[in-house]
């Protein structure tokens, strides 16, 4: 901001078009340089899905440890499930470093999880309440479990066809 700013003087005074473009482009925000909805959700799937894997794997141990009789089908599942997430996290990764977004560290206040994040040059923050966390973590696992469901359904359907 310069001196000229907020001064009324100068807004009276002759200007040359070019030179009121060039200061218009100077200080005008690059659209390109904010992040999308579709980022914003890249960078949520981004946080949720490494506290997915933890959960998917303290569940997996407590199932090894189990003298439950599905003991490896339970196993089976939750490798597969795990599977998907590492895929998702992965794929995540690679499409926010092209996109030149970082994500740098998590802080805590109150009830609400911040990440701060680089976003095209720009330093911002991402915050969500843990109830928002714990809700979308239950929805992704939901739709990990279904995309499970039906391939075993569809498994089954071709088996019996075989016979």
């Amino acid at each position: 901001m310069s001196k000229l700013d907020d001064n009324e003087r100068w807004k009276s005074k002759m200007l040359l078009t070019e030179h009121v473009e060039q200061y218009e482009q100077q200080h005008r925000i690059n659209p390109s340089k904010i992040i999308t909805a579709e980022e914003r959700t890249m960078l949520r799937d981004y946080i949720l899905l490494p506290y997915m894997e933890k959960m998917v794997q303290k569940s997996i141990a407590e199932v090894e440890y189990s003298t439950n009789i599905l003991k490896r089908l339970y196993l089976v599942a939750g490798q597969y499930i795990l599977e998907q997430i590492m895929k998702d996290l992965y794929k995540l990764r690679r499409e926010l470093k092209q996109r030149n977004i970082r994500i740098l560290t998590e802080e805590q206040s109150d009830l609400i999880v911040y990440h701060h994040y680089y976003c095209r040059g720009y330093k911002e923050r991402f915050g969500m309440t843990r109830d928002v966390m714990r809700s979308e973590i239950s929805l992704r696992l939901t739709k990990y479990t279904s995309e499970l469901t039906t391939l075993l359904k569809e498994s089954l359907k071709e088996r019996n066809k075989e016979t």
